[in-house]
């Protein structure tokens, strides 16, 4: 017998590779989670869970185009919170959606199939576009290891919520918040229809910036006014960076309360707001100029002048909208350009329409100005031109530059957006509904009451919803959940049986789909339903705006999908939210967390989530914007297949995603650094674990050692930390303790004392078997601790230690760890040695390793000198403090505190490598040291502290 088989240690053995291989493995992961079922396991283990539901609504991916990265980050956030609120005891669903409607899968099934085709067989196209892309977008989701219920997903296009959307809408017309009207909207002319504010970006444009005098028309009355005589022109000057828009002038606005300045130049008489008078006047040119007088915005009010180039009079008003920020004071006013214009024209001339003159396509359709026919059948740059031409020529063209600013876009088209007023539906926020209450009043109460991950979401969510305006939800599109309304033909008004017709055609959806509505001949549908003057009815042809269709889906899915319906139907009839918690992008403030507050508070009188998770967008290492065109971005897909989905989830996890989220094959190598640390820490664990039978072997925490205890006092920390870091979202805090867990408490501590017992002492000794059964406890632990986020790595854990192989760990809960049974004395000074040894101990003896003194720490002896209960501390180690200084000798002295580290002058032992008197007193084992002999051939030596 070789002295290698003679002296044989407990050498660590396992299946659990040291490379995870993530990449290849992971698929076949995923494919055994499909055999099993994992998902409705999961469902099955919480049902009826005393903890009750966690709702984590799924805000719907939009079902066009393969995942990107921002798409990874939103999923496996939403996939990390799911499974550690599963993990604490909650049943947690989590029931995936797609937005399904609206403009971008138009314009490709058009790119696909071309534009003139019958409207029931472009939507027919458009649903087989979107579903395609649902399967596509699918697989993409299941293999970063989300789990769901991906076989019952909700559709916007699923005919049971497009009928649930329809009824969101009545019932935000039955609380009063519905109504029509022409005000002004974004208004996009290459997609020809009207945009959400969501769907508007802003870029910077070049626009010319000019001053028009507007000539007072009663210099009488103005002289009143400033009690000064005028007798030659007087221009009330405005500035604007959109000289189209002025053929539709209405007004000149300015503040009541500001200063007027009537000043006389060489330009002639100007009225000017004081504050800004200086300035306009340097920007003409003018140096010598005189106040004749001054009078506040209020007295200039119904002052009635002199449009610049078409023979009609406007009058002054006065609006709060008016500042001192830049131009001259003096606002042009056009209520069909502008919001601010829309509603001070309705304050001061509640009966005057918008003058509406430029059409959907962007150009001007109309011949009412007599003076301006040049510039019917123009765009808008178009006008410009022959706009500024004629003011020049007639003189009330003051200045004209280029300014640089910034202006809404189309998200789509990337092209400027006009304000215009066309004839839409809207929901009103500051329209008193049946309740009496306006829906901003609702929806900034909403905002108190929510919860918000991080913070600064409140302010932000308040400021949006502070200063937006009504609502606009109707379009003019093609492919989308129609509004199932019918109007007088003439009043326009809605038919009295509105919601009960509603209903009805709800029902028909249900069946159907949408295509119930298109096909629907409304005169035979009113004569069958509501027969009575039904003939003055007619249908009405928009559609729905698709941040309607998943803004409602607190009402469309939650109240009807089954799993979540009992629940939300109480939460709802208790007046509390339907869901938990919102998670998106922070662009979704201003997007669905908006919609999603208003829709349900127009129809609940309260916002649908009790909190909302904020994350920010993926950039590269630069801050930069990821996008193909650059070359910076890095795809999902190609992580996956390279390094496994488990690195992305770590790389999520790790990172702090309030703020912008960084990637960069350089962080990728610093994320797959810290899954080597966990990895290996666990296949330690895994393969010291590998002989061990917990139903007969695991020993109660009283036969365990003092540092198997301490061991479970760290465990036990770590994971009450962790679990609040869960519990708060904050996941990069986790991963940073996990990881310093693995590295310091386990590796640099625990388990580099344990080695010496596990290998050396008998292979079912109880110092041992106390070993293991430490080990036990706190790899059940960590396996849990990183289900929600290594959930593959978790699960090649729980297959490896030979649990019940039809589960998973998703089914269990939170680790239960024993109590340790350690006194606040006995943590202290167990703290106290970890100490000594980290700072001082380890710092000697690679001083001494420095200097070739001795080769590994086990060649040292280490004597050290401490008083009081210090000494008292160190003592009661008694022998076996070497071992947890992994020294071969430590011996304690009473006397004035220091250390010194000498090379042991005994010989080594070949089995146990500790230097030791004793090594060779054995004749028949000379190589082998009188503890080894023990542990090998004899009772085995006692073990009660390390």
């Amino acid at each position: 017998m070789t002295d290698e088989a003679k002296y044989k240690l407990n050498l660590p053995e396992t299946p659990f590779p040291m490379r995870g291989d993530l990449a290849k493995r992971e698929p076949l992961w995923l494919k055994q989670w499909q055999e099993k079922k994992v998902y409705q396991r999961i469902r099955e283990a919480r049902k009826n869970s005393p903890k009750g539901k966690f709702i984590l609504h799924d805000g719907p991916p939009y079902a066009n185009g393969v995942i990107h990265l921002g798409h990874s980050v939103n999923k496996i956030l939403k996939d990390i919170i799911v499974k550690s609120k599963n993990l604490s005891g909650f049943d947690a669903p989590y029931v995936p959606g797609w937005d399904c409607h609206g403009l971008p899968i138009e314009l490709v099934v058009e790119k696909l199939h071309g534009k003139n085709i019958p409207a029931a067989k472009f939507r027919e196209l458009c649903r087989e576009y979107a579903l395609e892309q649902v399967e596509k977008q699918k697989a993409d989701f299941i293999r970063l290891g989300i789990l769901g219920d991906w076989d019952h997903p909700y559709l916007t296009m699923d005919f049971t919520t497009e009928a649930n959307i329809m009824r969101a809408l009545g019932e935000i017309y039955k609380n009063g918040y519905l109504y029509q009207g022409s005000k002004p909207v974004h208004w996009c002319v290459d997609c020809g229809s009207a945009l959400a504010e969501a769907e508007v970006e802003y870029e910077d444009v070049n626009s010319p910036a000019i001053d028009v005098g507007f000539t007072v028309a009663d210099n009488t009355a103005l002289s009143k006014v400033f009690s000064v005589p005028v007798t030659s022109n007087v221009y009330a000057v405005i500035w604007t960076t959109t000289p189209w828009t002025l053929p539709a002038n209405q007004a000149v606005s300015v503040h009541p309360d500001f200063d007027y300045d009537l000043i006389q130049t060489s330009k002639g008489l100007m009225i000017l707001a004081h504050d800004l008078a200086e300035a306009t006047l340097a920007r003409y040119g003018e140096e010598n100029y005189t106040v004749l007088a001054t009078t506040k915005g209020i007295t200039l009010n119904k002052l009635l002048l002199n449009h610049p180039f078409d023979k009609r009079q406007v009058p002054i008003i006065t609006g709060e909208h008016v500042t001192t920020e830049a131009g001259t004071g003096l606002v042009h006013t056009a209520a069909a350009h502008g919001n601010d214009d829309w509603l001070v024209m309705r304050a001061n001339f509640p009966d005057e329409k918008p003058k509406i003159l430029i059409g959907g396509d962007g150009k001007f359709f109309t011949s009412d100005l007599v003076e301006l026919e040049a510039i019917r059948g123009l765009s808008r740059q178009e006008a410009n031109k022959v706009i500024l031409s004629v003011m020049r020529d007639n003189g009330t063209l003051l200045a004209s530059a280029r300014l640089n600013h910034s202006f809404p876009h189309c998200w789509r088209h990337k092209t400027p957006l006009m304000q215009l007023a066309t004839h839409q539906w809207f929901i009103g926020m500051n329209v008193e509904g049946v309740s009496g209450k306006t829906l901003r009043e609702y929806a900034n109460n909403a905002v108190d009451h929510t919860e918000f991950y991080p913070s600064w979401g409140r302010a932000r969510l308040e400021a949006m919803i502070k200063n937006r305006p009504d609502w606009c939800v109707s379009r003019q599109r093609n492919w989308g959940v129609p509004m199932p309304l019918f109007v007088h033909k003439e009043s326009g008004e809605l038919h009295p049986l509105t919601l009960e017709l509603l209903e009805t055609v709800a029902l028909q959806v249900e069946q159907q789909g949408i295509e119930a509505w298109f096909s629907l001949d409304g005169t035979a549908f009113l004569a069958q339903h509501a027969p009575q003057n039904a003939e003055q009815y007619k249908k009405v042809t928009d559609t729905l705006d698709v941040w309607f269709d998943s803004g409602a889906t607190h009402f469309a899915v939650l109240r009807s999908h089954e799993a979540y319906k009992d629940e939300v139907e109480k939460r709802v009839a208790e007046g509390r939210p339907a869901a938990d918690l919102y998670l998106e992008g922070s662009d979704q403030h201003r997007g669905w967390f908006q919609s999603s507050l208003l829709t349900d508070c127009a129809i609940d009188g309260h916002a649908p989530y009790a909190a909302l998770l904020t994350h920010g967008f993926t950039v590269d290492e630069k801050g930069h914007k990821m996008s193909k065109s650059k070359g910076n971005g890095i795809e999902p897909q190609d992580i996956c297949n390279r390094l496994g989905a488990d690195m992305l989830r770590l790389w999520i996890a790790s990172t702090d995603y309030s703020g912008e989220i960084s990637l960069s094959e350089e962080i990728l190598k610093r994320v797959a650094d810290s899954y080597r640390r966990i990895r290996n820490t666990l296949r330690f664990l895994l393969s010291n674990l590998a002989d061990f039978d917990a139903s007969k072997d695991l020993l109660p925490v009283s036969e365990c050692l003092e540092i198997d205890r301490y061991a479970l006092v760290l465990t036990e920390k770590m994971q009450a930390e962790i679990l609040a870091d869960y519990d708060r979202y904050e996941f990069h805090l986790a991963v940073q303790k996990f990881v310093a867990f693995c590295s310091e408490d386990l590796g640099s501590f625990y388990l580099d004392i344990l080695k010496d017992r596990l290998y050396t002492t008998g292979e079912t000794s109880h110092p041992r078997r106390a070993a293991q059964s430490a080990l036990y406890h706190i790899t059940h632990a960590l396996m849990r601790l990183m289900a929600p986020i290594l959930s593959f790595t978790a699960d090649e854990i729980w297959q490896t230690l030979g649990l019940n192989q039809d589960a998973t760990v998703f089914e269990e809960v939170w680790y239960v760890l024993p109590k340790h049974e350690l006194d606040d004395d006995e943590i202290a000074k167990w703290q106290f040695v970890r100490n000594l040894r980290e700072q001082t101990i380890n710092k000697l003896i690679e001083n001494e390793r420095a200097e070739s003194k001795i080769g590994s720490s086990l060649a040292a002896e280490v004597d050290i000198w401490r008083t009081g209960n210090t000494y008292t501390s160190l003592a009661s180690f008694e022998d076996e403090l070497k071992y947890i200084l992994l020294v071969s000798r430590a011996t304690v002295h009473q006397g004035e505190q220091k250390v010194e580290v000498t090379p042991s002058k005994y010989r080594k032992c070949d089995r146990c490598w500790h230097y030791r008197a004793d090594v060779g007193s054995h004749a028949e084992h000379p190589t082998i040291c009188g503890r080894c002999l023990s542990n090998l051939f004899g009772a085995g030596e006692p073990r009660k502290y390390a």
